[in-house]
């Protein structure tokens, strides 16, 4: 049986920049498929130089880059159009996140793709999508979060709307656009198998925007079904009670979710409250939501007084859900994280010439016959160039020397 990952054998080409198609392409390079990575000559992917405290390639782009293969080309000139589409012959999957009517311009729409291939999957994500009165306007993944309505609901009443601590709608557009990928290869797969001779490829049109919008379960409905506009609400989960986050007395911070109809009495006889453990109005979670202020207020006044690894050990042993508030320090001493295979270390050069170990977030899903693998680290700029120039394309040392010079490569 093969080691090499579920989509050993598949070739990807990622034409992306930054975080949304960059993050598609990871998941592919992690479950094994060989995935080509476009950069600009002497510039690269801008990911590069973002959170760079030192060194000249950052942490982020080690960590989204890995397992991918560098080579560097100018997709703006026509000898640099030719050899991406002469590498588009050679792919199943290409990742794009530019603005809509960039590949056209460059000659590298979909339809130019697929003459190459007809069997390419091109994957295109955008701020708003390929189509739609919006369809030019530029886009960021915290535009995304705004129009598609996350930011709104994110902070506390009264306090303007913030974002959560992570590139959120770029992520979650990146494995949008994965799950597209992997849907049409699939059915591209069981069309080869039973013989189908039309055209296999799919394009794949993803909208930052839209894939924030999907996050947000009822918000629409619950809006034209209750009229209820959903705001922010801090912590708690409006609606939905006792679920919350509590002070302890060593100042951390605990979740603790006791919205389960069977939890609900077991949470409130372990902070000492079997009074409403038995409370009859406060047996499902109709009853609970209209006095979710004063259910927190009891669970509060209990978490304050403890340390949060009282609290923790109190909340185990009563089979309620909780956990504390972890930052990165308590993340990479945590000893499940370690066991399940969170902490990858890797020698990286933080510096050139001198290597530090680091730990990197591990491989997810995990799969038990076929796991992913952290494999190496982001790659050095145009690390791959002639691998992939030489052994893929075929080129000779002089028509590669020739496009170094001129910069084309």
């Amino acid at each position: 049986m093969s080691n090499g990952g579920p989509l050993e054998g598949y070739r990807v080409l990622e034409l992306g920049n930054l975080i949304a198609a960059p993050t598609a392409a990871k998941i592919f390079a992690e479950f094994g498929a060989e995935v080509i990575k476009v950069e600009r000559p002497h510039v690269g992917d801008e990911l590069r130089r973002w959170r760079l405290f030192r060194g000249d390639n950052s942490l982020l782009w080690s960590t989204l880059g890995r397992n991918k293969k560098s080579i560097t080309l100018d997709l703006g000139r026509p000898r640099g159009q030719e050899l991406a589409l002469r590498l588009a012959e050679k792919v199943d999957v290409v990742l794009e996140n530019f603005r809509p009517g960039t590949l056209e311009k460059w000659n590298l729409g979909p339809e130019e793709l697929r003459k190459a291939n007809p069997d390419l999957i091109v994957v295109r994500i955008s701020g708003y999508g390929q189509s739609g009165p919006y369809r030019d306007r530029p886009g960021f993944g915290g535009i995304a979060e705004a129009l598609g309505g996350i930011r709104n609901i994110t902070g506390y009443p009264g306090l303007p709307p913030t974002r959560v601590g992570v590139s959120l709608g770029d992520t979650v557009a990146g494995l949008f656009s994965a799950i597209g990928a992997l849907m049409s290869l699939l059915h591209r797969e069981r069309g080869r198998l039973e013989g189908r001779s039309e055209h296999r490829g799919e394009v794949v049109d993803v909208a930052l925007y839209e894939a924030v919008f999907a996050l947000l379960e009822g918000l629409l409905p619950e809006y034209d079904g209750y009229g209820v506009v959903r705001e922010r609400t801090g912590n708690s989960l409006p609606g939905i009670a006792p679920s919350n986050t509590y002070p302890c007395r060593d100042e951390r911070w605990v979740v603790i979710g006791g919205n389960g109809d069977a939890i609900f009495p077991r949470l409130m006889r372990a902070v000492g409250r079997p009074d409403l453990a038995d409370d009859r109005g406060l047996q499902d979670n109709p009853g609970r939501s209209s006095h979710q202020e004063m259910l927190d207020s009891a669970i509060e006044a209990w978490t304050s007084e403890r340390t949060l690894e009282e609290v923790m050990e109190v909340m185990l042993a009563a089979s309620v859900p909780a956990g504390p508030i972890y930052d990165a320090s308590d993340i990479a001493g945590d000893p499940h994280f370690k066991a399940r295979e969170m902490l990858q270390e890797r020698d990286v050069e933080v510096e050139a010439g001198h290597p530090e170990t680091v730990r990197f977030p591990g491989v997810v899903p995990r799969l038990d016959r076929h796991p992913g693998a952290l494999k190496w680290c982001g790659p050095q700029l145009g690390e791959h160039n002639d691998e992939v120039y030489r052994g893929i394309l075929g080129l000779d040392s002089p028509e590669l020397d020739a496009l170094i010079e001129e910069n084309i490569v």
